[in-house]
């Protein structure tokens, strides 16, 4: 790089300054504080001065009997999040661009993105007030139906649907906007020619639409792996209780629960940290195969 251009492009490199200095105080100083998996932490002792312990941790928690049944749930609340999440946008995509009216498909289109700007702590204060089994809307319905009301938030069988369901209406807007900006690419010489063929809405839909964004789909797909345990802490850290533990307790609601909340500092950490090897195998094993099968590439 020759002197001139290093001169015209320092301030560049100088704004990131300030985001270099960000990431390392908050992303990886803190990351001194694994340490603390291998040790019996006193908080008086410090890091440092703490007793150390080894893997006594992780066999701990390897024999415990809760901890499986955390990670069985967070697994499986992650995969129905995935699929919903994969599904309901795009099906949406694909009727909001069948509606003509520029008025009504935006209108929609603002409706339902609207929710993926709400805090979890909003939307679990409607929620619960929606969902409640003496006043909500939606047991009223149910009861209106004639069939028995139903407590969503408190019943270990329904739970970790309501999750599910609660996510992919929270977040299938931000979705959608990704499926229609990849079909606006598609060119319109493909439908013209379907149209010469003699094909109607539905086949067109069917033999060009859904083509042209199968690589987009394949790439949202494989980059949701590194999702599997992530199952959204704030959503259920504010939604559930002690009587849906059983089916609703995730990883990073234990980690709470034990390293906050019952002060084993240690045991915390080692999950913590169990959880980031995992993932970071996943977020490995998902950007080869966006590579591999999307062709996707980060650098």
């Amino acid at each position: 790089m020759s002197r001139r251009n290093w001169r015209l492009e320092l301030p560049l490199h100088l704004m990131l300054v300030p985001g270099i200095i960000i990431v390392l105080l908050f992303s990886y100083g803190p990351m001194v504080g694994i340490v603390i998996a291998f040790e019996n932490f006193i908080p008086v002792k410090g890091i440092f001065h703490s007793k150390w312990v080894g893997l006594d941790h992780f066999r701990y928690i390897y024999n415990l009997s809760e901890t499986r049944v955390v990670l069985r749930n967070t697994v499986f609340i992650a995969f129905m999040k995935i699929i919903g999440g994969l599904f309901a946008p795009l099906v949406t995509a694909l009727l909001l661009n069948e509606i003509r009216k520029k008025f009504y498909k935006r209108s929609v289109q603002t409706i339902i993105y609207m929710p993926h700007f709400m805090s979890w702590v909003i939307m679990a204060g409607i929620l619960i007030d929606v969902l409640s089994p003496t006043s909500g809307i939606v047991n009223q319905f149910i009861e209106w139906l004639g069939f028995d009301k139903v407590f969503f938030l408190g019943d270990d069988k329904w739970f970790p649907y309501v999750l599910a369901v609660t996510d992919v209406l929270k977040e299938f807007g931000f979705g959608t906007v990704v499926y229609l900006a990849a079909i606006t690419a598609v060119n319109p010489s493909l439908y013209e020619a379907a149209v010469l063929d003699g094909a109607n809405r539905w086949k067109q839909t069917l033999h060009v639409t859904i083509p042209a964004i199968i690589p987009i789909t394949i790439l949202l797909t494989t980059l949701a792996l590194g999702n599997v345990l992530n199952a959204g802490f704030d959503q259920v850290f504010n939604l559930y209780n002690p009587s849906v533990y059983s089916t609703g307790d995730i990883l990073d609601t234990y980690v709470y629960r034990i390293g906050l909340a019952s002060a084993q500092y240690g045991v915390a950490t080692a999950v913590g940290l169990f959880k980031s090897v995992i993932s970071l195998v996943l977020i490995a094993l998902s950007y080869f195969l966006a590579y591999r099968f999307a062709n996707y590439r980060i650098f």
